[in-house]
């Protein structure tokens, strides 16, 4: 066996830039390309020495990016590794202690959200000589025991190399977990930072790692069987698209199934975008953010034929919205296809949609009863028509206008633009009352285009997502919405944009406060109070005076404050035609929003003195009826 002296640093580095993968274009080619995209770094004394200097050795092959914020950069790793299906990843490196925990956050998001990402903070040293040394964290009862021990709950794998050799078996494995399709998530790699430089006897093979292939697991005969004979019996079914079907690249599956079958298909966040939104029988956004006609189709659903999906709270009204449909979950993981205990097709989207496709055809054909298909294409007509019109409903006079308002001038300036119907756009958000406006209005055309993170709603999750989504979608216009609660908690990384050179158009929507939680808390029958920041000043305090434009340009951005929906329309033309990341702001009200939801179970006080409180309490019980047990 041939060996060749490298550190630990070095062995790694070299092995995920030699690492390639076979990926599928939305086209539907194949390609061999880097598996690791590139490294994100925030250098401090537990990497620079050590990791810093094997990234800069292999700097030519695999990029390492300068970010402002650790947890924003590892955001950032998430949305690009979203932005290719999952087929791809960035690794992100810390020094210890804040650099590390800074990372638990964005590691969470990935875990809710079952993408892969590869965690490589430093740690304190093995020997343990110098301690305690800057950041270490101690344990009166772990010696063992560091910071990084944060990242267990939250990631897929974690490992801490104590000996270079280590990470021969290590690296390996943490690949293995991100390249699973059921288990895929975070993996984290602390790097004890006198190891990082300790050298050993590498095997050259280690170097010359072999191609990933994806796998794709087909359906057990007997569930697939026992699923093709509950959806015979069913005459009004119903498809919850997740994202596991994109994922799994099975949009083409998707639309044959229900062309084929004629069954409706609602949208999670996850899986909006997977289905064109003119489709004749895609329904739209469904659940607690969704359009009136596709939570009044799935409230008479009798079969709920669920892919790749979590059933999320959302999705489900809480596990009320189609209680009384009979579940069916295709789902590549065991834990989110045996959910609620409804019927379970273990099985990649793509095959276990095709199959189900072939064992319903056989003989005379199964499809859905006529008039529920024709009811299915006529309400996703009507709801078509009805967001037309409000998202470009002719402003008031005197009142901001609201996001459904923002979200039509967006979308309609491409076609200003000259472009191509929203093929190319990536729509960026993640929390707030913007996810729940955008569920039910956005227009996404080509798969991905939708861009939600809404497992975890991770408030500050947009700017840094939108900058990971375009280091992932070069071609594509990466447009992020964001309130301004959201863009105060986190917006280093529109500097990081400029540096970079990766193009982003931020809209941020000004509503002076976190409006959506304004609203929920008034609904439990609360007076609003420490969300809007007109309520939040303090007796020493002053008015907030916010100017985001300022700021924007502050880090290097083009911004522009708009005064209405009229000039936010002009300027994401000229933003479009822009080679910089460009900033437009608009002041709007958290008063209006879109019809449409369902019950969603919030917890109201069991008693309260505030008769507003009891009412909503007796809501909030009525609404518990209805759940699915």
């Amino acid at each position: 066996m041939k060996t060749i002296r490298l550190t630990m640093s070095q062995a790694l580095v070299r092995h995920l830039a030699a690492l390639r993968v076979e990926v599928t274009t939305a086209d539907g080619r194949t390609e061999i390309q880097p598996y690791c995209g590139g490294a994100f770094a925030i250098f401090g004394h537990g990497n620079v020495a050590g990791l810093g200097e094997a990234l800069y050795e292999q700097r030519a092959v695999l990029p390492t990016w300068r970010a402002h914020n650790e947890q924003g950069m590892a955001l950032a790793a998430v949305a690009y590794a979203k932005a290719n299906f999952r087929q791809r990843i960035l690794a992100v490196s810390t020094s210890i202690g804040p650099g590390a925990t800074n990372l638990v956050t964005a590691a969470a998001v990935a875990h809710v959200n079952r993408i892969s990402m590869l965690l490589l903070p430093g740690d304190t040293f093995a020997t343990r000589a110098p301690d305690p040394v800057l950041q270490q964290i101690e344990s009166f009862g772990q010696g063992d025991l560091s910071a990084n021990d944060c990242f267990r709950p939250v990631t897929r794998y974690f490992d801490r190399i104590t000996r270079p050799e280590q990470i021969l078996t290590a690296l390996p494995r943490a690949i293995q977990v991100m390249t699973d399709p059921a288990n895929c998530g975070p993996v984290c790699l602390a790097l004890p930072q006198d190891v990082q430089a300790e050298a050993f006897d590498c095997p050259e093979s280690f170097l010359q790692p072999e191609v990933i292939r994806w796998r794709r697991p087909p359906a057990d005969a007997g569930e697939l069987a026992r699923a093709i004979a509950l959806l015979k019996t069913s005459r009004r079914p119903l498809i919850v698209a997740g994202g596991g079907v994109l994922y799994s690249q099975a949009w083409d599956a998707l639309r044959a199934f229900a062309d084929t079958h004629g069954v409706p298909v609602v949208e999670s966040h996850g899986g909006k975008s997977a289905l064109a939104w003119d489709h004749p029988l895609n329904l739209g956004a469904i659940g607690v953010d969704g359009v009136q006609v596709a939570n009044g189709m799935a409230r008479q659903a009798d079969v709920v034929l669920a892919v790749g999906t979590r059933l999320q709270d959302f999705t489900t009204g809480s596990h009320a919205l189609f209680a009384q449909a009979r579940l069916l979950s295709l789902n590549v993981q065991p834990y989110d296809a045996g959910k609620w205990s409804g019927a379970s097709l273990v099985a990649d989207a793509r095959l276990g949609l095709q199959a189900l496709s072939a064992g319903l055809s056989d003989g005379a054909g199964w499809s859905a009863d006529a008039g529920w298909t024709a009811q299915a294409r006529e309400q996703a007509a009507a709801g078509q028509a009805w967001i037309q019109q409000i998202t470009t409903a002719a402003p008031q006079p005197g009142v901001l206008p609201y996001d459904a308002e923002v979200i039509g001038a967006v979308r309609d300036s491409l076609d200003d633009a000259g472009g191509d119907s929203g093929t190319k756009d990536i729509v960026v958000c993640a929390a707030g009352t913007l996810p729940a406006e955008l569920h039910k209005l956005w227009r996404a055309r080509a798969p991905g285009g939708y861009h939600m993170e809404y497992g975890y709603s991770c408030m500050g999750y947009e700017i840094a997502g939108g900058l990971g989504a375009k280091i992932g979608a070069p071609e594509r216009e990466v447009i992020v919405m964001v309130g301004d609660g959201s863009y105060m908690m986190m917006n280093s990384e529109l500097a990081s944009s400029v540096l970079l050179g990766r193009k982003l158009i931020v809209v941020v929507l000004d509503n002076r406060g976190y409006g959506c939680i304004e609203r929920l808390q008034r609904a439990s029958g609360v007076p609003g109070f420490n969300n809007m920041l007109d309520d939040c000043t303090a007796e020493a305090g002053e008015r907030s005076t916010l100017d985001f434009a300022m700021h924007a340009r502050s880090m290097g951005a083009d911004a522009v404050h708009v005064g209405s929906v009229a000039e936010l329309k002009a300027a994401m033309v000229r933003a479009r035609a822009a080679s910089k990341t460009q900033v437009i702001v608009i002041d709007t009200t958290h008063h209006r929003t879109s019809p449409g939801g369902c019950w969603w179970e919030v917890a109201i006080p069991e008693v309260s003195s505030r008769p507003d409180v009891d009412a909503a309490h007796g809501r909030y019980v009525d609404g518990k009826q209805g759940q699915r047990l």
